[in-house]
């Protein structure tokens, strides 16, 4: 790279991400490029040998004039590019003002899962609005060694199942999560795996093994939201929390209350959005020793 690459690491409810500004263009030809773009998304996520995070986010310009702000590019620890992150967008929303990309209000994001719409909130909370869950199944039973679970399934960008668990934090993560993720019924992409317990009408705890992560995160936005809307079909919770009325909480890893507000009319969800608490972390320069590493080859 001619220029030092230039970064922002920020913290969506304990689910962190790494954002970098392609606006100029100079990271196309990485992003063009599956084995380069594989690596460098691999060696920046890695926790202990790089900046460490989720996932990696790229700011490019729109590739659809007046239909969006600003293009979002989302990468995996794995490499694998991603359709949609819902704390991720929450985060790259906060990195596009901060850095004085965007203007203080409501940004249109050109995702690979379709148009998201964000805007910053007060008390540190950015929204997100993401497209329309698709694929429901309700009422799965998935048998996982002797265990036979209770089970709801969606894809909100990307897919997302949801066991519901009498304690969350009696689950075996390390064990079960994988089980799930690579479960036969799933295959071939795979899918999230979230466990879920009803404290309240309205109110969830919810733990999710996320796939590209390959393990447990401490948030994870579209599998919050995919939980409250099946969990509000499931037990028929008040109309208020699918009127788009009242917030649906949930409870995270983290110990952060994520707000999902859904509004669905007759079966259909027509509108629903996540607020995150969002935290910068640091901004910074990758070293030039950091640089060589995942950009070689």
């Amino acid at each position: 790279m001619s220029q030092p690459i230039q970064f922002s690491k920020l913290s969506g409810s304990g689910n962190d991400f790494v954002c970098i500004s392609n606006l100029d263009g100079r990271f196309d030809p990485m992003l063009n490029d599956a084995a380069k773009i594989d690596r460098f998304a691999r060696a920046i996520c890695r926790r202990g040998l790089g900046v460490g995070a989720d996932g990696l986010i790229f700011a490019s310009p729109s590739e659809i004039e007046g239909v969006a702000d600003v293009s979002a590019s989302f990468f995996e620890p794995d490499g694998s590019e991603a359709e949609l992150c819902g704390n991720g967008t929450a985060c790259f929303v906060k990195f596009l003002i901060d850095e004085g990309h965007c203007e203080n209000r409501e940004i249109r994001i050109l995702t690979p899962a379709g148009v998201v719409l964000g805007r910053p909130l007060d008390g540190g909370y950015v929204r997100a609005c993401i497209p329309m869950p698709t694929d429901f199944k309700q009422g799965l039973e998935l048998q996982v060694d002797d265990q036979l679970l209770d089970c709801d399934f969606a894809i909100t960008g990307v897919p997302h199942l949801v066991a519901y668990v009498d304690d969350v934090e009696q689950v075996d993560m390390p064990y079960m999560g994988p089980q799930i993720r690579y479960h036969a019924q799933f295959q071939p992409r795979g899918t999230n795996a979230n466990f879920v317990q009803v404290l309240a009408p309205g109110k969830l705890a919810v733990r999710t093994w996320e796939f590209g992560v390959e393990g447990e995160t401490l948030a994870c936005g579209t599998g919050s939201a995919t939980a409250a809307i099946t969990a509000a079909r499931r037990f028929d919770w008040p109309a208020e929390y699918t009127r788009g009325e009242k917030p649906i909480e949930v409870r995270v890893r983290s110990g952060d209350v994520l707000r999902v507000w859904v509004t669905q009319a007759g079966d259909q969800v027509v509108d629903l959005c996540l607020d995150s608490r969002v935290r910068p972390v640091f901004r910074g320069t990758l070293a030039q020793e950091m640089e060589q590493t995942a950009t070689a080859g």
